[in-house]
């Protein structure tokens, strides 16, 4: 892997991901790693009768920087070098063209930590990008 995308939405599964790269970092070397935030876009015409373009835009940010503070947090205490960005769209979309544009190898995403009998019923997100991308994607429980 050397070049990693990690989508990140605040979730204990992807601060599992994040730390599955951290030990694969610390085993084999570095790699460019990329932190994407996709927050979905507010779509209501009467939000935006109420709220300026720029107050969305401030939400969105605001959103990222929670979702990526954790993780952020873990991998500066290691020493991994990543990039961060967010984008706003539909997720699995948006995490495959993030991926195409930066020409991503690997996507290591968390996944619902599900039993045999709820193995069916995989996070919708994962399942767009599995059905999607035409790279190996890790999913991490």
């Amino acid at each position: 892997m050397k070049n990693v995308l990690i989508p990140v939405d605040g979730s204990a599964n992807a601060l599992r991901a994040v730390g599955y790269m951290i030990d694969h970092v610390r085993e084999n070397g570095p790699c460019t790693l990329h932190l994407l935030n996709v927050q979905p876009p507010i779509v209501s015409g009467t939000v935006l009768g109420f709220v300026s373009k720029d107050m969305i835009q401030e939400y969105y940010l605001d959103e990222a920087k929670m979702a990526l503070a954790d993780a952020k947090a873990a991998l500066d205490k290691a020493g991994v070098m990543y990039q961060e960005a967010l984008r706003v769209g539909h997720i699995a979309e948006s995490i495959k063209a993030y991926a195409t544009e930066h020409q991503c190898d690997h996507i290591i995403m968390g996944s619902r930590g599900l039993g045999a009998a709820g193995s069916l019923l995989l996070g919708s997100v994962a399942l767009k990008v599995l059905h999607t991308i035409h790279i190996p994607v890790v999913l991490i429980n």
